[in-house]
């Protein structure tokens, strides 16, 4: 889920009261305070903010997941003990950025994670761009032997996908995809959750795509999973695909919020070359 700011950076509590209600009538769950939610933006409180005004507007009736990375231990088990005190469904960190932690570093900050979470499950948020470094399978190995629960895989490399369910899955880990580019592929080798950007301004084809895959239904899955991957190609008309959500959810009429800077929201002509795209599709 993006976070929506004001013009001047400011939280926009009233757009995300609206995102959430929105999204609760339409998805199984909110993944906060990650990429596209420019968590590495905000501060502690603007993120516990985030996380209390999404627990108060769902309202039990979707799952919440906190992504709670930060660049130190401290700040990290700091909003877990608070997403805790919430009652978040789940909590996920990105490895620690900025600098390249070697495996040990890597243990050390997630094995602090899973004490301050106790019996809340704790995901691994593997993004090699994001964070600056991959994480082996080794490492993710040793990461579930420490207690972490599963991992949001947002590699885009869908052999490192299969072989978390090869090697690991078996074992009650739970594999997540972090993208919605891959899922019929994904869902054939048996993952069974997918976190989509596309799903702020449009969770209906997602859940459709979703249900085609657990279903089994994978020819009609494959003909919405095209139509996904054209939107995704309509996202990159804005400067990212983080951008592209907030000119979509405008040009919806679901709210008209920013980014926050260093971000550049979309222009007036990036948003009429998705809206005219989006027409083509009988999206809007």
């Amino acid at each position: 889920m993006i976070t929506p700011f004001k013009e001047d950076g400011e939280l926009d509590v009233k757009s995300l009261e609206a995102l959430v209600e929105f999204l609760s009538g339409h998805v199984h769950g909110v993944f906060i305070n990650g990429s596209y939610g420019c968590g590495a933006l905000m501060s502690l409180e603007e993120r516990k903010q985030v996380a209390e005004i999404t627990k108060r507007v769902s309202g039990g009736r979707i799952q919440v997941v906190d992504q709670v990375g930060t660049t130190t231990n401290g700040e990290t088990t700091e909003l877990i003990r608070h997403a805790k005190e919430i009652g978040v469904d789940a909590v996920a960190a990105v490895a620690p950025y900025y600098f390249t932690h070697n495996e040990d570093s890597i243990l050390y900050f997630y094995e602090d994670m899973v004490k301050a979470a106790g019996d809340m499950p704790v995901y691994v948020y593997n993004n090699p761009k994001f964070q600056g470094y991959p994480i082996s399978l080794n490492t993710i190995r040793k990461l579930r032997d420490i207690g972490v629960h599963g991992v949001k895989d947002a590699t885009f490399d869908i052999m490192i996908h299969a072989n978390y369910h090869r090697v690991l899955g078996a074992e009650g880990f739970d594999v997540v995809l972090g993208t919605e580019a891959m899922w019929l592929s994904a869902c054939v080798l048996g993952t069974k959750a997918f976190i989509p950007g596309l799903a702020n301004a449009f969770p209906e084809i997602n859940v459709k795509m979703y249900q085609e895959g657990m279903k089994g239904d994978y020819e009609a899955c494959r003909q919405t999973q095209f139509m996904v991957n054209k939107c995704r190609d309509i996202m990159y008309l804005a400067k990212s695909t983080q951008l592209a959500i907030y000119a979509m959810l405008d040009v919806r009429g679901v709210i008209k919020a920013y980014p926050r800077a260093p971000f550049i929201a979309a222009g007036e002509k990036e948003k009429e070359a998705i809206r005219e795209e989006l027409k083509k599709l009988e999206l809007i």
